[in-house]
């Protein structure tokens, strides 16, 4: 390939950005089907059966409708903002990708400073979802929106003090070298059990999961901040939840649970990412068990974990990390 009209660091970006892309949409074909599957087994039923072998191509079928539907804007919404909306939802959780360690050989960038990056786009997604509750102009679409806003508040603050107590001991915000230090030693996930579970949980509503998924919530909103979106509108949002499950989970392996490290395996070079992708998976299995099995919470029994508990010890849990790191 002539490197004149393709420069090396032009023709990597373009490769990033096609793995980025495959991995985003090749998990969201494969956890729609997973979770309709798995809550099928859960209500003892089948699940999706007829398109396809066990119902495999449901999930591309429903994409293909989703992606041909017109976009139905209500009369009085502020157009302009509720097409951007899930554009906003959607591309912060995909930003992410660029800093997140698959193995010792497939990072695209490792930034200083990857772990801030993270925290920073995922802060973002809260406000598309405030645009898209505030311009579709339907009092559910708004209530889910404040619940969104006020819930992410609440769960950010013990996600950032779970994690900054495995910097404190890293003494760094890079991806790569969190993983190495486990790599090297313990993993993260036996040296601060606390910070692993309260960042698990954290984890769980801020990607606005059941139990926690008071925004959506359909026996008292129908469907919250996107109850007015349709076709490719809705789309993004579906695709911006599944990423934004795949990232916190790729979050919680590379700073808790070893990053890429594991048993050998005869797959050469591919083995770290074969490791890190299982682990994820097993997280995302968890998340959609849990789902699947207790109901949701109320509003002020959600505000109450955080405010209570989960600050409250995450606080101490870094107080306490701090005093050791010193000594």
């Amino acid at each position: 390939m002539d490197t004149a009209f393709f420069p090396p660091e032009l023709l990597r970006m373009l490769i990033a950005a096609l793995f980025v892309v495959t991995v985003v949409f090749v998990n969201a074909l494969f956890m729609v089907y997973a979770e309709r599957k798995i809550a099928g087994h859960i209500q003892r039923r089948p699940g999706p059966y007829e398109v396809g072998w066990h119902g495999i191509l449901q999930t591309l079928v429903d994409g293909i409708k989703l992606m041909t539907k017109e976009l139905v804007i209500p009369r009085d919404a502020n157009r302009m903002l509720f097409r951007v909306a899930p554009l906003l939802a959607f591309t912060p959780v995909v930003m992410p990708f660029l800093v997140l360690p698959f193995s010792e050989n497939l990072i695209i960038i490792d930034l200083d400073i990857g772990l801030i990056f993270i925290l920073t786009m995922a802060s973002l997604n809260v406000m598309a979802i405030l645009v898209a509750g505030w311009s579709s102009n339907n009092k559910y679409g708004l209530f889910g929106a404040m619940r969104s806003v006020a819930q992410n508040i609440a769960y950010e603050i013990p996600i950032l003090l779970s994690l900054l107590s495995v910097v404190l001991i890293t003494n760094s915000f890079s991806m790569r070298t969190i993983v190495d230090a486990q790599i090297s030693g313990l993993w993260f996930c036996l040296i601060q059990p606390l910070a692993f579970i309260i960042y698990l949980v954290a984890a769980l509503a801020e990607t606005n999961r059941a139990p926690f998924d008071m925004p959506e919530a359909e026996s008292e909103l129908t469907a919250g901040f996107h109850t007015e979106y349709s076709g490719m509108g809705f789309g993004l949002f579906f695709l911006g939840e599944y990423t934004n499950m795949f990232i916190v989970s790729s979050v919680a392996v590379a700073v808790f649970l070893g990053g890429w490290s594991g048993l050998p395996l005869p797959m050469d070079a591919w083995t770290g990412a074969i490791w890190f992708l299982l682990k994820v998976y097993i997280l995302m299995f968890i998340m959609i068990w849990i789902r699947w099995t207790y109901p949701r919470v109320r509003f002020d029994q959600l505000m109450n974990l955080s405010w209570k508990y989960l600050i409250p010890f995450a606080l101490l849990n870094l107080i306490v990390t701090a005093v050791i790191v010193k000594l």
